[in-house]
């Protein structure tokens, strides 16, 4: 195992105590509103802190890009870390929740960790070594098309402004698959494409931390990552298409008409 996902998988697993630890005391928790439908609890920074003390007490000098207290430090290494992707979620004791950890070296995926401390289920991945759950390697679907493909998607709950778009693309996915889950939580939707539980995922308004880890986990588990257009501009912008080689091309054939130059709608 590489060293650096070695630590990485050490601070996952440390955060995940610290969320299981207070899930039964989140009606006490201090819980604010950062924007409109995001909140941040005391357990995401308390799990946000433990990660950051463990990655830099290995590699004191790397970067680091966390959720919740932003961006340490400049180096060719840096952390991008979701101590608690899936806030909403943990605050109404639903249990779809995650540890989100990725490392990205000269600007490109290298490490990555998505950890789900319920069901104990460590999604690892180093490039150009594939991907594995609890040290079992895993692969997308092959599924060939979208009718019977079951889909994973987010709704824009930040900016509320895309709504009618995002509802107009989830009518035309309806129509052609077998269904749609949103379960609340990007990070383990992606690492659900990787292990073929989800033929494929789509979301816009993401932040880096919701998408960097999943997206290596999945292109090491032999799918495709890309924004709306089909380019590799998804860490940037936030819009993710994802899934195995056909299912993403008939994702993003099926989201064209929604998707800038059309007039009815800007690009996200």
């Amino acid at each position: 195992m590489h060293p650096m996902l070695n630590i990485a998988i050490r601070g996952a697993r440390k955060g995940g105590d610290i969320i299981v630890r207070h899930l039964d005391r989140v009606q006490g928790l201090r819980i604010d509103t950062k924007q409109q439908n995001d909140f941040v609890t005391e357990v995401d920074r308390l799990a946000e802190g433990a990660i950051i003390d463990i990655l830099l007490k290995a590699y004191p000098n790397h970067a680091i890009l966390a959720e919740e207290s932003g961006t340490h430090g400049s180096d060719e290494y840096q952390w991008v870390v979701d101590p608690l992707d899936g806030t909403t979620n943990f605050i109404h004791g639903f249990p779809q929740f995650a540890v989100s950890i990725a490392l990205k070296h000269r600007g490109r995926l290298d490490q990555a960790v998505v950890y789900d401390p319920l069901r104990q289920e460590l999604f690892t991945a180093s490039r150009g070594e594939g991907a594995l759950l609890n040290d079992r390697r895993i692969r997308v679907t092959q599924h060939p098309n979208l009718p019977g493909a079951l889909l994973g998607t987010g709704f824009p709950f930040r900016e509320l402004q895309h709504l009618d778009r995002y509802l107009a693309m989830l009518k035309a996915l309806i129509e052609v698959t077998s269904g749609i889950r949103r379960a609340g939580s990007a990070a383990l939707d992606l690492a659900y494409v990787a292990c073929g539980r989800l033929d494929g995922f789509w979301e816009f308004g993401l932040k880096q931390w919701d998408i960097a880890a999943g997206a290596l986990l999945i292109l090491e588990a032999g799918g495709i990552v890309s924004d709306l257009e089909g380019g590799p501009g998804y860490l940037r912008s936030g819009n993710v298409v994802t899934g195995g080689p056909k299912v993403h091309k008939e994702i993003l054939k099926t989201l064209e008409p929604f998707i800038a130059p059309n007039p009815n709608f800007s690009a996200v």
